[in-house]
């Protein structure tokens, strides 16, 4: 296995030391920050924004702690999509928003945009039977598997043949096709995660950087991708094989989050366009079943990277028969927004961003069944509410409207901020960035702040500006080889050419030994992730989560105010979106 490691940032005295140069980097920021406003006063026609010093020093980490508290209690049963968990969250945002001076988000004039769902929940009791040479194999569910559909559909089946397509990639660019030679229609697909890692020609213990963007996963290495893959090829099902380094998770995620009931977005064409039966066989039961089919598993995963890769029929055919309940409901995203100052601009937009769902009530862990969502993402809710409080203590707004959006439904697929993205309620061309939060930092100061993604946008620019004045460095994301670029609310911004910052908390903590940061968020993947003991901790120290607020806010400040929104950089993919988007509504004269 390959190790990655992070570069150390320059180190800093400790101690009281420390405290005085973080309320002098603050001063700095401020100051510089200060000197930004008053050079608009110059170059615009309206009155100039107010500085930033009244919003930045209400930050509270009592108030953050105060709104996790309340969004990850029991009383909010995990905040479910469709449930009584959402209409308590959803009044609980709105309530926030307006005791906070904001006003309502939705042209209509209320703070909610409804997200038309449909939730799909199998019967007890689903079963698989493989069979090969006489024999067969029938793993427990959800133990040993999980399948769904997301096709709104009461019955659905399969009843086909087993082939093993790799990492199950179509990938031109790459001169990549796990598919030569094979139709796969009406067939069942077996697929490894995440992209093939193809060794580098100069350094074979390295990953090769210009092949599926080397220790970075791409679009290619998601399980989203594999399922569209699946079904653009006519495949009958795609079953994904686990294993938790190419996951970024332990199966029991998967086990708890993909065997009870799952949302799809309530379309007009309800889902048929997708595979009849997805899902995920765990890594020992993949073991056992290509064994049966007289495969050896570890050869073909080695043989699976390499161009000259061929489909491998399993000679195993799988019958799956899935019985569901469907109900369609109404959820919601709750949206805010502070109008901009500037007469021109204020048609211009910044968009906060945070999912306020979880996963309800579920399969019961330890004797608890409430999936809490602490940091996740009670805790990024928290600082939307406490971003959005703060711009409320400006006397006179941005430039550009600021919206906060509180989106439903990420953990079943982002499907909330997808529907904003497909439906908006503001021009996207015209939506200047997207900054998102999903979970933060609750284990106190660090010298550094994580930027998934860097290097795809101009955004990079602004965000070192402003951690540089806080005495911070920005670092690229220490585990890209779990795709969390594409696993949170602002791919769906990106993927419609919306420039997107996607901050995750830094790894270099004050006063802790090197290695502890990335030690806790192990501990945290491995015990909490997605299962009920995700609440707050005895140890959870939310300075950290004061200092990264503040850092959004200004960058978000900033963006609403400057006189060029940020690009895409040259060579990133959503480059030419943007482009598009902006002249197309140059077109249209908006």
């Amino acid at each position: 296995m390959l190790h990655r490691n992070i570069v150390n940032a320059e180190r800093r005295p400790r101690g009281n030391r420390r405290g005085r140069n973080l309320k002098h980097g603050t001063a700095i920021f401020c100051a510089v920050a200060c000197a930004f406003v008053l050079s608009l006063a110059v170059t615009s026609c309206s009155s100039a924004p107010s500085a930033p010093d009244a919003a930045l020093n209400s930050l509270s980490a009592d108030r953050l702690m105060a709104n996790i508290k309340t969004l990850s209690s029991d009383q909010f049963e995990g905040r479910g999509p469709g449930s009584n968990g959402e209409n308590l969250t959803i009044k609980y945002m709105e309530n926030q928003f307006r005791t906070s001076g904001l006003e309502a988000g939705n042209p209509d004039g209320t703070f909610l945009q409804n997200v038309p769902l449909v939730s799909i929940t199998p019967q007890p009791g689903v079963k698989i039977a493989l069979t090969a040479h006489g024999q067969t194999l029938s793993p427990a569910f959800p133990k040993d598997f999980v399948a769904w559909t997301k096709r709104v559909l009461e019955k659905s089946s399969i009843d086909a043949d087993l082939i093993f397509v790799g990492y199950g990639v179509q990938a031109p660019e790459f001169n990549w096709d796990d598919f030569k030679g094979v139709d796969v229609r009406g067939k069942v697909i077996v697929v490894l995660i995440n992209d093939p890692p193809m060794p580098d020609p100069k350094d074979p213990l390295k990953l090769d950087p210009n092949t599926f963007g080397g220790n970075a996963m791409t679009y290619y290495g998601r399980w989203t991708y594999k399922y569209e893959k699946a079904a653009e090829l006519g495949a009958a099902g795609c079953f994904i094989i686990h294993d938790t380094a190419g996951a970024g998770y332990p199966w029991e995620v998967v086990e708890n989050g993909r065997s009870g009931e799952q949302f799809t977005l309530n379309t007009p064409d309800k889902a048929m366009n997708r595979a009849a039966i997805e899902g995920w066989f765990s890594g020992d039961t993949a073991t056992k079943l290509f064994k049966m089919g007289g495969q050896d598993l570890v050869a073909l995963r080695k043989a699976a990277v390499n161009r000259d890769f061929h489909p491998v029929p399993l000679n195993i055919h799988a019958k799956l028969d899935l019985t569901n309940t469907l109900r369609t409901l109404d959820s919601h995203n709750v949206i805010a927004k502070i109008t901009g100052s500037d007469p021109k601009l204020k048609d211009e937009y910044v968009i906060y961003s945070a999912h306020w769902d979880h996963f309800g009530i579920g399969p019961a862990v330890n004797g608890d069944k409430i999936y809490h969502g602490a940091k996740d993402n009670a805790a990024g809710s928290s600082a939307l509410l406490e971003i959005a409080r703060a711009y409320k203590q400006l006397k006179t707004p941005p430039r550009r409207t600021i919206l906060f959006l509180s989106v439903t439904a990420e953990e079943q697929g982002l499907l909330g901020s997808q529907y904003y993205s497909e439906h908006p309620l503001y021009s996207l061309a015209r939506t200047a960035a997207n900054i998102n939060m999903d979970g933060m930092d609750v284990l106190g100061r660090t010298r550094d702040i994580v930027m998934i993604g860097k290097g795809a946008s101009t955004l990079d620019q602004i965000v070192e500006d402003v951690a540089r004045n806080q005495g911070r460095t920005v670092k690229p994301d220490p585990e890209p080889e779990k795709g969390f670029y594409y696993r949170s609310d602002h791919f769906n911004f990106a993927k419609h050419g919306v420039p997107a910052f996607d901050p995750d908390e830094g790894v270099d903590y004050i006063g802790k030994p090197d290695g502890w940061g990335l030690q806790m968020r192990d501990k945290y993947t491995t015990e909490d992730y997605h299962k009920p003991s995700d609440v707050i901790k005895p140890y959870w120290d939310l300075s950290g989560a004061v200092e990264d607020c503040k850092l959004f806010f200004l960058v978000g400040y900033q963006v609403a105010n400057a006189a060029q929104t940020p690009q895409w950089n040259p060579g990133s993919e959503f480059k030419a979106i943007r482009d598009a988007s902006l002249k197309e509504a140059q077109g249209q004269g908006n």
